[in-house]
């Protein structure tokens, strides 16, 4: 399929989900928001995709939020008053939130690749993805406050469970910015490296690496990962026991017992 905002290339298992507006520096304007429910719609519905990474062309991997864009397409915001204005607003932030939530639902696991700047929404799109890698230049900013905006998109979610209430706080309510040598401290990058190139080859690796795995194993790990949050520990681990109970007797896990069990038998004769 073809986008306006985003670039999407496969490459075997792995898919490479390119912010392709680089004359912007990857400003989201409103093709992003749109657009990406359907792109990972699309990674998902891809048998030939086990993994994918999300990436951005050009000098930024994104600056956050096309307010100039927004203002413009979308000048009824600034009149917006009475219980149905209010209810259009409800629900113009919902459709803005599917792009991340169908990220951070998705079965099959992505990888973040940063470079530069990754400003407001960006973080928020970050933050929806699996793992986190960074160039060394990369730069960081829960920014919205700044704006007179309170985060909506998934950072105040998603962040106190990646780097803690405390640190998501902090970052919220200064809207300060932050290195990617701070971001691996916190928690929040697990991987720094030298530039770009070194960057992308890190994260095809490490997709290549999860994509080598059994399939429905990795399904598993998101669901009960992404279930498990506010649970407590009790609670989490009935959860993957009854998953397990219903899910563990894949072929893969047959052919390894029954392959173990080969292997045991041979030597024992």
């Amino acid at each position: 399929m073809a986008y306006n905002f985003f670039l999407v290339e496969k490459n075997g298992p792995v898919a490479t989900v390119w912010l392709n507006r680089p004359e912007k520096r990857n400003f989201m304007s409103w093709d992003f928001w749109h657009e990406l429910p359907l792109v990972v719609e699309e990674i998902n519905a891809d048998e030939s995709v086990k993994a994918f990474i999300v990436a951005a062309k050009g000098a930024s991997f994104s600056i956050g939020i096309d307010l100039p864009d927004f203002i413009e397409r979308f000048a009824w915001l600034g009149d917006a008053s009475g219980a149905e204005a209010n209810e259009r607003l409800h629900h113009f932030i919902l459709t803005l939130q599917k792009g991340m939530r169908a990220l951070g639902d998705s079965p099959k696991p992505s990888i973040a690749a940063i470079h530069r700047h990754c400003i407001g929404g960006a973080l928020d799109l970050i933050s929806a993805c699996d793992i986190r890698y960074a160039s060394a230049d990369a730069i960081f900013s829960l920014r919205e406050v700044k704006v007179a905006i309170v985060a909506d998109m998934g950072s105040l979610q998603r962040l106190p469970y990646i780097i803690g209430e405390g640190q998501t706080r902090e970052l919220a309510l200064t809207g300060r910015d932050f290195g990617a040598e701070e971001a691996q401290r916190m928690g929040l990058l697990t991987q720094v490296l030298p530039d770009k190139e070194t960057l992308y080859a890190a994260a095809q690796k490490t997709a290549a690496e999860m994509c080598e795995n059994s399939a429905i194993v990795t399904r598993g790990v998101k669901y009960v990962m992404n279930k498990q949050r506010g649970m407590d520990i009790d609670r989490a681990l009935d959860l993957v026991a009854l998953y397990n109970s219903g899910f563990l007797q894949s072929k893969e896990f047959v052919d390894m017992v029954k392959g173990f069990a080969a292997r045991q038998k041979k030597k024992a004769g």
